[in-house]
């Protein structure tokens, strides 16, 4: 009797393994893609910065793909505020992700303890 009950222990510790690992390679991800936002957010603050200490006749180009636009200041700085407000909102997004994933986390090793404290008590 004591063979199918340990079969199935396996066979849930393993799941849960395996689910944890993934888990824990979403949140790797996820400090990633905050990092590389905190860089983006942290270039559209210098630029804001730099614009902002121009003279308003100053001759201002966007970049798109391969040529350069001539914009007004003001037209440069609203997509840069943009910008940063997308990026703000993706940061507090993927912040959002990564707590759900570390509680999955912390679940699944809780699921484990208890499977192995089970297992010893039988």
């Amino acid at each position: 009797m004591a063979a199918p009950v340990d079969l199935e222990l396996k066979k849930a510790f393993s799941e849960l393994q395996v689910k944890m690992m993934d888990t824990q390679q979403k949140v790797k991800v996820a400090d990633l893609q905050i990092d590389q936002l905190g860089r983006v957010q942290k270039h559209t603050k210098l630029t804001q910065a730099e614009i902002s200490s121009l003279p308003s006749n100053t001759r201002l180009y966007e970049g798109v793909g391969r040529m350069f636009i001539l914009q007004s200041k003001e037209e440069i700085n609203d997509l840069l505020t943009d910008k940063q407000k997308t990026v703000d909102d993706k940061i507090k997004e993927l912040e959002q992700k990564k707590v759900y994933l570390e509680r999955s986390v912390k679940e699944a090793e809780d699921n484990i303890r208890e499977m192995l404290l089970s297992r010893r008590a039988h």
